[in-house]
C-alpha cells in the first residue's frame, strides 16, 4: 500500500491550494483516482464554501509520500457523457 495525498487546487498560486496533510493508503494510482473522483462528487453535491465558487474549476493534485505529483484529477472528470438516445 502506498500513501497518496489529495491536495485541492481551488485557485491560482499557493493560496489556491488546500494541502492534504494526512493522505490515504491505497493500493495503486487507479484506486487513488477513483478516491479523488468520489471525494470530488461529494464536495460538488454537499459542500458550499465562499472560497470556492465553481467546483468544476477545481482539481485534486494527487502526490505520493515523497511529494511527487502522481496525477491531476479535474473535478469535471466526475461528469460522464451519456450516449445520445435515438
Amino acid at each position: 500500500m502506498a500513501r497518496y495525498f489529495f491536495n485541492l487546487r481551488h485557485g491560482p498560486g499557493p493560496d489556491g491550494l488546500a494541502v492534504d496533510l494526512e493522505g490515504d493508503e491505497l493500493a495503486d494510482p487507479e484506486e487513488a483516482r477513483a478516491r479523488a473522483l468520489d471525494v470530488a462528487r461529494d464536495l460538488i453535491t454537499r459542500t458550499r464554501v465562499h472560497s470556492v465558487r465553481d467546483w468544476f474549476a477545481c482539481a485534486f493534485e494527487v502526490t505520493d509520500e515523497s511529494g511527487q505529483l502522481v496525477m491531476t484529477v479535474p473535478f469535471g472528470d466526475t461528469v460522464t457523457e451519456e450516449p445520445d438516445e435515438a
